[in-house]
């Protein structure tokens, strides 16, 4: 795609998508679908040429979008998508045109350090104190992850990072939770 197509088919869908938001709340949440419906309407082969553009769209609004529950429908209250904001999705663009990997200060100095002041304004407003940091994490599940990791490591003095389950104290490791407990808890 060149980018003048880039561009106009860009226009487009941010027009889509601020069409999306205004009628969400006149679609119905979840899809009138069954298993395998999708996978009935595509070919199963591959394309052997792609597809204009256009015609890719055409099946998106056919058959992947009458197929999809919509997140940010205010009647869905099962998570709280942060990230389908109209603030959010610009965000995403800039994300996704820039193709950051942001995983230490070399690969993205400018992400790295404008995570560190964000997390310090947060810090400062709970009332955390002076020198607690830490990193944005993507989603619930890789939060729970990581706060357990982090638990197991500093009850076990880092050793089952450094011996797993063969370390002295592996065994009387227990995380508990209540029922209530995000889903990745007990996954």
């Amino acid at each position: 795609m060149n980018n003048a197509d880039f561009r106009a088919h860009a226009h487009a869908l941010v027009d889509w998508m601020a069409d999306y938001l205004d009628t969400l709340e006149a679609r119905r949440v979840t899809p009138a679908v069954t298993p395998g419906d999708l996978r009935r309407a595509l070919p199963a082969e591959a394309p052997e040429q792609g597809e204009a553009f256009d015609a890719i769209w055409r099946d998106f609004e056919s058959l992947v979008l009458p197929g999809m529950t919509h997140w940010q429908h205010p009647g869905w209250m099962a998570y709280f998508p942060g990230n389908a904001s109209p603030t959010a999705v610009l965000g995403e663009m800039v994300a996704a045109a820039l193709a950051t990997n942001v995983m230490s200060w070399q690969t993205a100095p400018a992400a790295t350090e404008l995570e560190q002041v964000t997390l310090d304004w947060l810090r400062r407003l709970v009332g955390l104190p002076e020198g607690f940091a830490g990193v944005i994490q993507e989603t619930a599940s890789t939060s729970t992850l990581v706060a357990l990791l982090s638990a197991r490591e500093r009850a076990s003095a880092g050793g089952f990072g450094r011996e797993g389950a063969a370390a002295p104290d592996a065994a009387r490791l227990v995380a508990y939770a209540s029922a209530e407990a995000h889903s990745s808890v007990p996954k």
